[in-house]
């Protein structure tokens, strides 16, 4: 038998229990919400943090497609020559062809009925920088053109013969400068492709030419 000193202080402890239990269960729900609370604002921070390093590489993606497209526009504003970079050079487009020609007269690089180059063209230099730093993994065709005078005194034995001794002499200095020789190949057309008729001196002049074919495709 418990003595009454025991069973009022069993009653005691026990309504303690009740009174802090109840507390106890709130104080760990609170916790327990806290940290859930906690997490969620950890995930939220982090997606804005994500968030903010999408747009900003969507900015400076956005950012360069302008300036490309800017550049695109400002190319297209140039004159043919100057947008493939043959500044001041007879230049023809073929889409076709997927095609560059530079035309260099002949009386800027040989002397009447000669196939050795003169000294000092800055033009055929002009071109030997340009293939270098904007066309160097392209193919490039040489083409020597005369007109339909025959050969009296120069010592060739035809006009085909001259035509493409001056395409090899081209040829030649484009490699001395430094243009790949597996890109470049000579051919003479002699009098067969003419671009003016040939009659009247300054018709003939334009027929007499080096072609500088530059492949894009």
């Amino acid at each position: 038998m418990q003595s009454l000193f025991q069973r009022r202080t069993c009653l005691l402890m026990s309504a303690a229990a009740m009174i802090l239990l109840p507390g106890c269960v709130n104080w760990q729900q609170k916790y327990e919400y806290l940290n859930v609370e906690l997490e969620n604002a950890k995930g939220r921070l982090l997606k804005c943090h994500q968030d903010r390093q999408q747009l900003s590489g969507r900015i400076s993606e956005d950012q360069r497609t302008i300036e490309e497209l800017t550049r695109q526009i400002e190319e297209l504003n140039r004159t043919p020559a100057q947008a493939t970079r043959f500044d001041g050079l007879d230049v023809a487009f073929d889409p076709s062809r997927g095609t560059i020609t530079v035309t260099l007269p002949n009386t800027i690089l040989f002397a009447s009925g000669k196939a050795v180059l003169k000294r000092g063209m800055p033009e055929l230099d002009h071109v030997v920088s340009v293939l270098k730093s904007n066309y160097p993994s392209r193919k490039v065709d040489v083409v020597g053109h005369t007109d339909t005078d025959p050969i009296k005194k120069s010592g060739w034995k035809d006009n085909w013969e001259l035509s493409a001794e001056r395409a090899l002499a081209v040829t030649r200095y484009l490699v001395k400068q430094g243009v790949p020789s597996r890109l470049v190949r000579a051919c003479g057309a002699g009098s067969a492709r003419p671009v003016a008729a040939n009659s009247g001196a300054a018709s003939k002049a334009k027929n007499r030419r080096v072609e500088i074919v530059v492949y894009l495709k």
